[in-house]
């Protein structure tokens, strides 16, 4: 399984999914289209992103891969106009890294 991770890490979530055998790309600064395409949003099978601050990469990221599914890890609101573009918005602090590592990886 191939994940992108875009936004800080603070829960470790990037961790959890490379114990479990994932391969994973970290997005370091802003998700932008030429960030994501470096990163190889093209066959990753998952992005996930941990800072709504970035959910404008959520449609460009569907957009270079359709199949992409799209995880938000935050604390934050999901924002309204990305929501039928994400599959699974999650807050850490009702789950754990290591929780939502073993359904993304097992899924």
């Amino acid at each position: 399984m191939t994940v992108l991770i875009a936004g800080e890490d603070a829960d470790r979530l990037g961790d959890a999914l490379v114990d479990l055998g994932a391969d994973l790309t970290r997005i370091d600064g802003v998700a932008t289209r030429e960030s994501l395409v470096a990163a190889g949003i093209d066959t990753a099978d998952v992005l996930v992103l941990t800072d709504m601050d970035d959910a404008s990469a959520i449609p460009v990221a569907k957009e270079e891969n359709p199949n992409v599914r799209v995880v938000t890890y935050s604390r934050d609101s999901l924002p309204e106009f990305v929501r039928g573009q994400t599959d699974l918005a999650i807050d850490p602090d009702l789950l754990s890294a290591e929780i939502v590592a073993e359904e993304l990886v097992g899924a």
